[in-house]
């Protein structure tokens, strides 16, 4: 439950609430490879990273599997335009590695939504978040070298770079694998 009190933080939660909303969560374990979410699927839930490392792609118009993000933990795993709009995913998101999760389901979610009005609060805050995230993650990726995004993704999820494959990485930082190969070299040389 650490887990879900480090994610659900806003001064106006109650005890009460906090309580209310953990009840809701159901703990599960996802083995590396298993899929949290598929394309053309309508996302019924979301869920907490306890441990492990996950990732959303899509494919691109030849084909290729392009990595969107990566979840480390206490990431919320999600693909909300899928599961608020409650339309079909274009992403698919899938374990990396063993995680272990705690899922809340969109029914409810949105029970506690309307019943809990400090997790409408919570809500915007992260919706807030995220949207920064998306916003500064284009800039970055016209802005910075692709070094400079790679030495980003060590600071900020080193777990991404013990974990998932190279081509998923060089996919999630806009370059091929040969690129990354040769970036980590001249890292290493320093």
């Amino acid at each position: 439950m650490d887990v879900l009190k480090s994610i659900y933080q806003h001064p106006a939660f109650s005890e009460e609430d906090l309580n209310l909303i953990f009840e809701k969560h159901e703990k599960l374990h996802f083995k590396k490879g298993e899929f949290f979410l598929k394309e053309n699927e309508v996302s019924n839930e979301y869920f907490v990273l306890e441990t492990g490392v996950a990732r959303s792609f899509v494919f691109d118009t030849d084909n290729n599997d392009i990595t969107i993000n990566f979840f480390t933990e206490l990431d919320i795993i999600i693909e909300a335009s899928s599961i608020f709009q409650r339309i079909a995913s274009i992403e698919n998101i899938q374990a990396e590695t063993d995680c272990i999760v705690w899922k809340i389901n969109y029914d409810d979610f949105q029970e506690l939504f309307l019943t809990i009005p400090a997790l409408t609060e919570w809500g915007r805050a992260w919706m807030s978040y995220q949207l920064f995230y998306l916003k500064n993650r284009s800039v970055e990726m016209i802005t910075k070298s692709a070094t400079e995004r790679y030495l980003d993704l060590i600071i900020a999820k080193p777990e991404v770079l013990k974990s998932a494959p190279l081509k998923n990485i060089a996919s999630f930082l806009g370059i091929t694998d040969t690129s990354l190969s040769r970036i980590r070299k001249d890292i290493i040389k320093g």
